[in-house]
């Protein structure tokens, strides 16, 4: 656990975060944790291995990665607290707000919905696909929603909540350890013929560690909807009924708490690269998807994101 003057790393992170948000450079940590990946990927997969080659290849990734990302990222930290305590506190900060994206979220929300409300669907389309896989072509005012609302409370947990929790455990360097697990996750995770086995480790490490945030998450999702006055109940009912629909044994929880409180119907029929793919419904139609709800998903997320800091504080006080 943080003690002394780092307690208060998560909060001063997301005040970093909500000031300069999340600066597209070349040298951003994700992007050069995305690098190492691809790198040491060209020299681990081979697509003629046997399954078990490729999962053990797999698993020398996923190790490697971890290593490398946690031991430069633990060397910086020990550097700034060798120069002067408040230089690593500050130094942390900005650091740890790399691994979390709340104003990125929002921001990509709030432009999303700001050319659904002037009916510009060809930009919504354009921009939805820049924080989606599916295809999104022609999607309608509603599937540009549904997807929108998706991503932003599936990233309540990737984004927000489990960043936050690693950095609450293990400070700085546990936190990109996560951001590194969950970069390999997005990388090589997938269940298609190329990755199937070579990403099955990257796949069930991000589950596992996901896991107790993502639970967090669910319970944060069900205090935000009471205090904004959504519906908290269904909100909770919909999670202990739905989540488990969903592929992922974690994203669920947040997809299905928002959509209970918001009253509306995720999931459904999506399309990657023209080939169908039915994701189970979470949630009860109890009004139409509109653009008003990637508003009222970006509260949410807010205010989870602040009860968080504030459970962590606690936790750690």
């Amino acid at each position: 656990m943080l003690s002394g003057l780092d307690k208060f790393l998560p909060l001063i992170a997301v005040g970093v975060d909500a000031f300069i948000g999340d600066p597209r450079f070349r040298f951003h940590p994700v992007v050069l944790i995305g690098k190492l990946i691809v790198s040491l990927e060209k020299g681990l997969r081979r697509s003629q291995h046997a399954p078990f080659t490729q999962k053990l290849a797999g698993a020398v990734l996923v190790v490697s990665v971890l290593a490398i990302v946690y031991g430069i990222t633990w060397l910086i930290m020990k550097v700034l607290q060798a120069w002067h305590p408040v230089a690593a506190l500050a130094g942390g900060a900005l650091l740890l707000s790399f691994a979390i994206s709340p104003r990125s979220l929002a921001e990509a929300g709030q432009e999303i919905y700001g050319y659904l409300v002037t009916g510009d669907l060809a930009q919504a389309r354009f921009k939805v696909g820049w924080i989606v896989g599916r295809d999104t072509d022609k999607l309608d005012e509603a599937e540009i929603t549904r997807a929108t609302v998706e991503t932003i409370s599936e990233n309540i947990v990737d984004g927000v909540v489990s960043p936050l929790f690693y950095a609450a455990i293990g400070g700085v360097p546990l936190a990109f350890l996560y951001r590194a697990v969950n970069t390999l996750d997005s990388m090589v995770g997938y269940k298609n013929e190329k990755y199937r086995n070579f990403g099955m480790v990257a796949a069930r490490t991000d589950d596992v560690f996901n896991y107790l945030p993502a639970r967090l998450t669910g319970i944060f999702i069900i205090i935000a909807a009471w205090l904004l006055r959504f519906d908290a109940w269904g909100a909770a009912k919909t999670i202990w009924r739905d989540a488990a629909k969903h592929p992922s044994p974690n994203s669920g929880i947040a997809e299905a708490g928002a959509a209970g409180a918001l009253g509306i119907r995720l999931g459904g029929l999506n399309y990657y690269g023209g080939i169908p793919s039915f994701r189970p419904y979470m949630g009860e139609a109890k009004s139409p998807l509109a653009p008003c709800h990637i508003k009222q998903t970006i509260r949410i997320m807010y205010l989870v994101t602040f009860l968080t800091v504030i459970f962590l504080l606690l936790v750690i006080w």
